[in-house]
This record gives C-alpha cells, structure tokens and sequence, in this order.
C-alpha cells in the first residue's frame, strides 16, 4: 500500500488549501471591518499565497468574498444543525436556533461578526441558517403547530429579529444575552401561534452545549 498519494491528488490538495486560505483570510476580513476594499495583493499577503494564486481560483474580490460569506453561513448552519440533530419538534427547533445563535456571538465571535457584517443580504439564502430555518417553519404550519403564514414572510421577520439581536449583542456586552435570546423566542412563538404558556415554556428549554 503507498505511503503517499499520487502527484495529482498532491497537487488539488495543495490547490484545495490555497483557496482555503483565500477564502479564510476573505472571512477574517469581512469579521474585522466587513469592508471589501481591500486589495488582491493584501488578502493574498494574509492568506501567505502568492499574488498570482488569486486568480487561479477567483474571478474577482467579489466573487471570493460572497464565497466567504456562503462558507460562513454553512459553518453556522451546519454547527447548529449538529447541535439540534434528533429534536422534532418545529416549534423547539425555531426557539431553539435562536438562543444558540445568539450564544455563538461568544463561542463563534468571528463567524457571527461575518453575520452581523454581511447576514441581511443572505436572509433568504439557499445556504447557512436559512434553509433550514425555512425547512422547521414549513413543517410546523404543514403540522398546525404554527399558524398558516406564508413561510417566507416569517422567514424574513425571523431572520430580521435574530440579526437585530446579534447586534444588540455586540453594541452590549453586558446585555443578559441567554435572557435577551429566551424572549425573542417566546415572541416569534407567539407571533407564529404558539399559545403563550407553551411558547414561554419552549423558549426555556435547557440548551445543549456549543463547546
């Protein structure tokens, strides 16, 4: 059996990491400032790629930084979705995707500044939270536990409630965030007809870790 993989499988690894590292130094970018001016030569000075390399992977900054944006998203889509893997209820599943959220702010602080940056524009993407947010309030009108509301109008006040919280949390350290999270829970329940006790009763539910 070889030791080594083939020259070729070397090389897209190889090719695979240097766009990693684009991509990794777009995001810590868009984490800092949120600001996409900086220059090729710059990102590829922090991703310690040559200049030349940019364009063996990106047609432009913009594309690589909307790809960032689209990595961090399913990075936060993914960790949450791990996180809540065997609950069925849809109800528990809104609520609960919420209080983690915010709590990522601590766990995740450069994930979430790319959120707080660049989330409003991808309230409606195909990738991250979205979809999957889309998927729990399409099962819970389906099932009649959420009134029947046109998913993605919810979708869009729920995405817009979770990233005004996301940036009270930054304006605020101090904030009683797991407190603060609890009631934008019990809200968006209420708001999708959960009745209240049942509602402010899901939004308090004990939490897994996100270590």
């Amino acid at each position: 059996m070889p030791t080594s993989a083939p020259p070729h499988n070397r090389f897209e690894r190889r090719r695979a990491e240097t766009r990693q590292a684009l991509v990794r130094a777009a995001r810590q970018i868009l984490a800092e400032t949120g600001d996409t001016s900086a220059s090729i030569q710059a990102i590829a000075e922090r991703a310690d790629v040559g200049f030349g390399s940019f364009y063996n992977h990106f047609e432009s900054k913009a594309e690589l930084f909307d790809t960032a944006v689209v990595d961090a998203l399913e990075e936060f889509g993914q960790a949450i979705d791990e996180r809540l893997r065997g609950t069925g209820d849809p109800a528990e599943l809104v609520a609960a995707s919420l209080r983690l959220s915010l709590r990522m702010v601590d766990s995740h602080p450069e994930l979430m500044q790319v959120l707080r940056h660049r989330g409003l524009g991808h309230v409606h993407s195909d990738r991250g939270l979205a979809p999957r947010a889309l998927r729990d309030l399409e099962r819970g009108v389906a099932a009649g536990r959420f009134v029947a509301v046109d998913p993605t109008v919810a979708l869009s006040a729920l995405g817009g409630s979770l990233l005004s919280l996301v940036e009270l949390r930054f304006a605020r350290p101090e904030l009683d965030a797991d407190e603060a999270a609890a009631n934008l829970a019990e809200m968006v329940l209420r708001m999708l007809g959960v009745p209240a006790d049942d509602a402010r009763d899901i939004a308090r539910r004990p939490l897994p870790d996100l270590a």
